[in-house]
């Protein structure tokens, strides 16, 4: 499965990633117990750090200007980009 939130900014991460967080906790009745990121600003703040340290969620950072360790990502953004792309040329024909 696979969620896609649109930002406004990427200081709205955090705020986002809490409502994920309980969200997907609800549903799935099962605990959010690691998040790999790369070493955006965005995922870096010392609060995220202290919230996912209170949570007890596993912090993963991949290796800077490596993508190919967030494969999985990576493939959904190419997947989510070439939707936009091709809803945006249905809406122009």
């Amino acid at each position: 499965m696979a969620w896609v939130y649109f930002l406004r900014n990427k200081s709205n991460a955090f705020e986002c990633f809490k409502k994920f967080k309980a969200m997907t906790e609800l549903q799935s009745g099962h605990k959010v117990k690691s998040l790999r990121s790369d070493r955006g600003g965005e995922f870096m703040s010392n609060e995220f750090h202290v919230y996912c340290s209170e949570a007890g969620i596993q912090r993963q950072l991949t290796v800077a200007y490596s993508p190919q360790q967030n494969g999985v990502s990576e493939r959904k953004n190419r997947t989510v980009i070439e939707m936009a792309k091709s809803s945006a040329q249905c809406h122009l024909d």
